[in-house]
C-alpha cells in the first residue's frame, strides 16, 4: 500500500507524519516533521494566506521525507475553525420486510437521505454566522456511530435481518472556501490529496484506532494555537464535534498584554513557565496572565459541551493533545476547578494528556530505531489523519468485504 502523509495545517505550526501500513495492519511511523507557522498565515484554524502557508508546509514536508528516505504519495489533511460543524442524527426506521437482509442499496439510500438533511442544516448555520446566504458546503466525514436492530447493537448491517433500525450517524461540514484553500496548498505541493478530515474526529480516530468494536468513551479536546476542538466519543461512536477560536496563541497575547512586551518574548515566557528558567517575579505575572486567559477558555469549553446535553452523562474521561496541553495551569485548572459542575457528569473529570505510545496500532519501531524524531501528544492530530486515511483506502474498488462495503456507502 501507498505511503500516507498526515498534514496538520495548525495556526502554529504545520505538523507532517509519514507512514504505510505493514502486514499486520498497523500504521509503520517511517518520518515525522514540524515547520513554525508566521502570525498572519492562519486564521482561527484555517488557511490565510496559501504562499505563505505552502512554504511552511514544504520545510515540514523536507523534514519527514529526509527521515523516511522516500517521498509522500497521498495526503490527508486535517480543517479547523469554528464553521466546522459536526452533528450526530438519529434516524429510526422500520422495514417493511423484516425478514429480507438488509442490503447495501438500502443502506445507501438511508446514507444518503441523512447527509442530505445533515448538509442543509449545517449549510443554514453557517450562512446564519457569517451573514452569507449564499455560503457552500462541502460534506468532510461521515461515520456510523451507533446501529441498533431490534434492539441489537451491531457493526454493520448488510446481510442482517430485522424490523426496527435505530441508526446515528455522524456527519461534518465545512465551508467551500475553507476546502478550495487546503486543495490548492496541496496543488502546489504537487501531493495528491486522498481527503480533507475535520481534525477533532481525527483525533478520535487516533484514540479509537483500528478496533470496530471498541468500547471506548471521552471527551477529546485539541487545543492548537488559535482553536480548540472538542469531540465526545461515547462507546466507540463519535457524538459530535465542536470547536472554538480560543488556543494557544490566546494565551502567548495575554502574557504580551499584561507585561507588556511582543509576542516572540512572551511566547517564550509562556514555554519557559514550567522549566525553571523564568525567575520568581516574571512568573507570578505570566501565571496571573495565563489564569484570567483560562477563565475564558474555560467558558468556551462549557458552552462547547452544552451541545451534548441529549446524549445524558457526558464521559469522565477527557484526553488532552495539542500544543496548547502543554501549559500545566490549563491541565491543573481543568483537574481541580469545579468548571464542570453545570454540565451532565456523573462526577469530577478525569484529565489525561495523551501519550503516543498508548495509541492502538501503531509501529513507531523503524523512529525509535533510527532516532529520527520525536513523537508526543501534539502530533496526535497528524497521526489521526493517517488512520482516516486509512479508513479511505479501505473503500477503494478494488477492497472486499463488510468493513469496505460499508466505508464505500459513507465515503459516497
Amino acid at each position: 500500500m501507498s505511503t500516507i502523509l498526515g498534514l496538520d495545517i495548525g495556526t502554529e505550526f504545520v505538523k507532517a507524519v509519514l507512514a504505510k501500513p505493514n502486514k499486520k495492519g498497523d500504521l509503520e511511523i517511517l518520518g515525522v516533521g514540524k515547520a513554525r507557522q508566521a502570525e498572519g498565515n492562519m486564521h482561527a484554524g484555517a488557511v490565510a494566506d496559501i504562499p505563505a502557508v505552502v512554504n511552511v508546509c514544504e520545510d515540514a514536508l523536507v523534514k519527514v521525507e529526509d527521515q523516511a528516505g522516500e517521498r509522500a504519495e497521498l495526503v490527508v489533511v486535517g480543517i479547523a475553525g469554528e464553521l466546522i460543524k459536526g452533528n450526530t442524527t438519529t434516524v429510526n426506521y422500520t422495514r417493511k420486510n423484516p425478514n429480507k437482509p438488509i442490503t447495501e442499496s438500502e443502506m445507501e439510500e438511508i446514507i444518503k437521505k441523512v447527509q442530505q438533511k445533515s448538509g442543509e442544516v449545517a449549510k443554514k448555520t453557517v450562512a446564519l454566522e457569517t451573514d452569507n446566504d449564499n455560503v457552500e458546503v462541502r460534506l468532510i466525514n461521515s461515520a456510523i456511530v451507533s446501529l441498533t436492530i431490534d434492539g441489537y447493537k451491531i457493526n454493520n448491517p448488510i446481510g442482517f435481518k430485522g424490523s426496527d433500525v435505530v441508526i446515528q450517524f455522524y456527519t461534518a461540514f465545512a465551508p467551500l472556501i475553507h476546502v478550495a484553500a487546503i486543495e490548492k496548498v496541496c496543488a502546489e505541493l504537487n501531493l495528491d490529496l486522498l481527503t480533507v478530515a475535520v481534525e477533532p474526529f481525527a483525533v478520535c480516530r487516533a484514540c479509537l484506532g483500528d478496533d470496530l468494536s471498541s468500547n471506548f468513551s471521552g471527551i477529546v479536546m485539541d487545543i492548537g494555537g488559535g482553536t480548540t476542538d472538542v469531540a465526545v466519543v461515547e462507546d466507540g461512536g463519535v457524538e459530535g464535534t465542536k470547536m472554538f477560536s480560543i488556543g494557544g496563541r490566546s494565551f502567548t497575547h495575554q502574557i504580551a498584554e499584561s507585561l507588556g512586551t511582543d509576542f516572540e518574548t512572551a511566547e517564550e515566557y509562556k514555554l519557559d513557565f514550567d522549566t525553571g528558567k523564568l525567575d520568581d517575579r516574571i512568573k507570578a505575572k505570566v501565571e496571573t496572565a495565563v489564569d484570567r486567559n483560562l477563565s475564558v477558555w474555560l467558558t468556551g469549553v462549557e458552552v462547547a459541551l452544552e451541545e451534548f446535553q441529549n446524549i445524558g452523562s457526558l464521559p469522565r474521561n477527557i484526553l488532552l493533545c495539542g500544543g496548547g496541553a502543554s501549559l500545566s495551569p490549563l491541565q491543573e485548572k481543568l483537574a481541580i476547578s469545579d468548571w464542570y459542575t453545570g454540565l451532565p457528569f456523573s462526577r469530577r473529570p478525569i484529565i489525561h494528556l495523551i501519550d503516543v505510545e498508548d495509541l492502538p496500532n501503531l509501529d513507531t519501531d523503524h523512529l525509535n530505531a533510527e532516532g529520527l524524531g520525536t513523537l508526543d501528544h501534539s502530533f496526535t492530530t497528524a497521526l489521526g489523519l493517517l488512520r482516516v486515511g486509512v479508513d479511505t483506502l479501505a473503500s477503494s474498488p478494488e477492497e472486499t468485504g463488510l468493513r469496505a462495503k460499508i466505508s464505500k456507502l459513507l465515503q459516497k
